[in-house]
């Protein structure tokens, strides 16, 4: 049997939006750019469409249902606290999400501000249970656990004081770098 395309739905208006928006949000938290894209498949096209996506948003707003802030602090902690994620993987995940940049900036400011980076390493080595490099190749184990932690979202600075501490051989002159490096655009 072949696959069957979906039926294509009928445009909806404002009240139905809302609805929708609102069952949405009850599921997930979502910041004002994924809500008006999850939206934007069930709206007219054109201008009424627009319009109608505008009032419901304005409306979430008001009724504080929805709110980029909120977001951002949200997910930055659950993805610190729960994930144990570095500053620069929220900081990438928050611009897909679609989180402005200075917003995003200033929440990991919170979250991150204060906290000893190498800490925090060790923190997410000891929570993924990621060893001291040994054996017969202990460089190539320590390329390993150099790029595991750098998808994590942890400095290369603070991953050379780590590996230091484990005795591990590392390079000088990328040992340096201690500040983060400018975040990409999305």
């Amino acid at each position: 049997m072949p696959f069957q395309r979906p039926k294509k739905r009928e445009p909806v208006g404002e009240a139905e939006l809302f609805d929708y928006a609102v069952r949405s949000l009850a599921r997930r938290m979502r910041t004002v750019r994924d809500l008006r894209r999850l939206m934007k498949a069930r709206a007219h096209e054109g201008e009424a469409g627009e319009r109608d996506m505008d009032r419901v948003v304005e409306r979430l707003v008001e009724l504080k249902y929805l709110s980029d802030e909120r977001f951002a602090q949200d997910y930055t902690r659950m993805r610190k606290e729960n994930q144990g994620f570095g500053r620069r993987r929220v900081a990438q995940d928050l611009a897909v999400k679609g989180v402005g940049k200075e917003l995003a900036a200033e929440t990991l400011e919170g979250a991150y501000g204060e906290a000893d980076e190498v800490e925090l390493v060790r923190a997410y080595c000891a929570r993924k249970r990621i060893q001291q490099p040994a054996g017969p190749d202990v460089q190539k184990e320590a390329v390993r656990v150099m790029n595991r932690l750098m998808r994590a979202g942890y400095t290369s600075g603070a991953i050379y004081k780590l590996l230091r501490s484990w005795k591990v051989e590392v390079p000088e002159v990328a040992a340096d770098s201690d500040q983060y490096a400018e975040l990409p655009e999305f």
